[in-house]
């Protein structure tokens, strides 16, 4: 029970590294046979792994995404890289992400190996953090700009102007910047035929995806590098 304990948590590490493998490539890796490789398969999906399976000479496994999250194998350096950012982001401008954050984090360090705790107790020692006022975000509008951006959609959402006067935007989204204290979405606004720069936190609605478009140039070649100061919104596009 054990030696099977150990080759599927192999065979999950192994899954979690490379996006594709084929049967005997992961034969080979773990010195198991095919048949060995595919009655392992098998016992993962039993676990709520969800791993798709292709046919074909060059067909393989893949690891999908699930209903559930199901554990991940971290190495060492992995493992210290997402408490550090944990620890990083617990006073996240991110409504509720701060929160989440200490949560995750008290689960991470229960289960750190003992070799990791001097390690990560030397590097979260080593970084001071300054507190600095932050306008807190709704997560929604985040994911909801995020998932626009990859999909090059337009989105349409409420938006609170700087002198109160609310209005309806649908604009291109490019680019989500966070400057420490505020988040900001660089897009090209349709009805004024211009770029802009939105302060997320005056979004009073969560943004509809519509329509595809076609990417324009980049008003900027490093559009963080524009919006680097805290003190104000990016230069460049203005701010509506």
């Amino acid at each position: 029970m054990i030696e099977t304990s150990a080759r599927l948590l192999q065979l999950l590490s192994l899954l979690q590294l490379r996006r594709e493998w084929t049967g005997p490539a992961l034969a080979q890796r773990m010195d198991v046979t095919e048949r060995t490789v595919r009655r392992d398969i098998g016992k993962l999906r039993t676990l709520g792994y969800p791993i798709n399976a292709s046919p074909g000479v060059a067909g393989g496994y893949q690891l999908g995404a699930g209903a559930q999250l199901p554990p991940l194998l971290l190495d060492d350096d992995e493992a210290l890289a997402v408490a550090i950012g944990l620890t990083a982001v617990t006073a996240s401008p991110v409504s509720g992400v701060g929160e989440a954050s200490v949560r995750a984090l008290t689960k991470l360090e229960q289960v750190l190996p003992p070799r990791l705790r001097p390690r990560f107790s030397g590097l979260r020692s080593a970084v001071t953090r300054m507190a600095a006022a932050s306008t807190p975000v709704n997560p929604e509008v985040l994911t909801s700009l995020s998932a626009a951006i990859t999909e090059r959609r337009c989105v349409a959402f409420r938006y609170d102007r700087h002198d109160g006067e609310s209005s309806r935007r649908v604009v291109e989204p490019y680019r989500l910047v966070d400057t420490g204290r505020r988040w900001y979405l660089v897009a090209y606004d349709r009805s004024r035929e211009d770029w802009r720069t939105f302060r997320v936190d005056r979004c009073q609605s969560v943004p509809v995806a519509r329509d595809r478009f076609v990417p324009r140039p980049l008003p900027a070649a490093d559009l963080a590098a524009t919006s680097s100061s805290p003190s104000r919104a990016p230069p460049t596009p203005t701010t509506p």
